[in-house]
């Protein structure tokens, strides 16, 4: 029976039957002609530094996908930030992995996408709680791949409840306005003192205070509805209706403050991006970002042959040879050939992924977290949005 979701099988994909069509082509071709040559492929999505970084992710996916197939694989790290050059070499002969191609892209350009939009939104708010919201725009089957490029990015969580069990996280989320309705115009406080009764202790007490009349009058009387178990509200004004939202949000915040209502905090939400959170950043307490992460295209990744049986190849517009990418001590990405020598101080990006279709890295988010962001710093990441 077919996936009732009209999704591709995982043993399709390792089988690399989750391919193009002309690569099945391609092998039997070279089967009929006894030719199986021994290449060295790169993937790369610009031969030459740009000035934009990006975000690589997607690397345990991929080391899955050629695990105990005869290849040598070195690849940037997760979370490395990277312009221009290879991100990814694959030594062994072509026939080995000839029909992983397209799998092998789809999994590292989609999620390099997604992890260097939630990079733009996390430096956009440094300081605040930011939470990815986006998952309702892609289809649920990748919804764990959303969400885990936005926590390496450094963002704070995230609402989706499978991706939060794929990923051993809690998904976040109080209330939509779905819930306001079914209590209806004028019984807002019904409806948040029954939230209030119904969910556990440990989440949140954030009131969505912008369904049926101005943000102003809804926080005040969730503030007066909750009192003290009152965490926050949340500002979710499409953005046809609220004009001027940084007013908007500092009104809130004064009526909130005038009545003794300080330590209620404010999130914001709706169509929200970096310039966005930027601007508002030192008003509201927290942010949740959707369509900026996912409506990024992915990385245009392509997969080239470089070297075959050790002479150099390429087609027009690319560069032949074993290229190796570094990182300066200025913080400047650097492309060479690998049998030259590197900058002066430069660091090689590059490091071992598989070993004869052995896995040789370890894989944790924390710490491809924690160099994203790091990595970010010394480059100094700007949005190229």
């Amino acid at each position: 029976m077919s996936d009732p979701f009209g999704t591709i099988s995982t043993e399709a994909i390792l089988e690399g039957r989750a391919t193009d069509a002309y690569f099945e082509r391609t092998r039997s071709t070279l089967e009929h002609a006894g030719r199986n040559p021994q290449v060295v492929a790169e993937v790369t999505a610009d031969q030459f530094s740009t000035g934009a970084f990006e975000v690589f992710t997607g690397v345990e996916s991929v080391a899955r996908l050629f695990e105990g197939r005869a290849v040598d694989i070195d690849a940037l790290p997760d979370g490395q930030l990277f312009d221009g050059g290879p991100v990814m070499r694959i030594e062994g002969p072509y026939l080995e992995f000839a029909e992983l191609e397209t799998s092998l892209l789809g999994l590292l350009s989609q999620p390099s996408g997604f992890a260097t939009a939630a990079l733009e939104a996390r430096l956009g708010a440094p300081d605040s709680l930011v939470l990815s919201f986006g998952a309702r725009h892609v289809h649920p089957s990748i919804a764990s791949v959303v969400e885990r490029a936005a926590l390496l990015a450094g963002l704070d969580g995230f609402s989706h409840v499978a991706a939060g069990e794929t990923l051993s996280r809690e998904a976040s989320g109080t209330m939509p306005h779905a819930l306001m309705f079914c209590f209806g115009e004028g019984n807002q406080a019904d409806a948040w003192t029954a939230f209030d009764e119904a969910v556990p202790e440990s989440t949140p007490r954030i009131a969505l205070v912008d369904t049926f009349w101005d943000e102003k009058s809804e926080s005040l009387l969730a503030a007066e509805t909750l009192g003290d178990d009152l965490d926050g509200v949340r500002i979710d004004t499409t953005g046809s209706r609220r004009g001027d939202f940084r007013h908007i949000i500092r009104e809130v915040r004064w009526e909130l403050d005038a009545r003794g209502h300080e330590d209620v905090d404010i999130f914001c939400s709706g169509g929200l991006g970096p310039e966005q959170l930027h601007t508002l950043r030192e008003l509201a307490d927290g942010f949740g970002v959707g369509s900026h992460i996912t409506n990024r295209d992915p990385v245009d990744f392509s997969l080239d042959i470089v070297e075959i049986e050790g002479e150099l190849i390429s087609k027009r517009g690319k560069l032949s040879g074993v290229k190796d990418v570094y990182r300066t001590p200025d913080g400047s990405h650097h492309i060479g050939l690998s049998d030259r020598d590197g900058p002066d101080g430069g660091e090689s990006l590059l490091e071992p992924l598989l070993r004869d279709g052995e896995v040789v890295r370890t894989f944790d988010l924390e710490a491809a977290r924690e160099r994203c962001l790091a990595d970010a710093e010394a480059v100094g990441f700007t949005s190229s949005a």
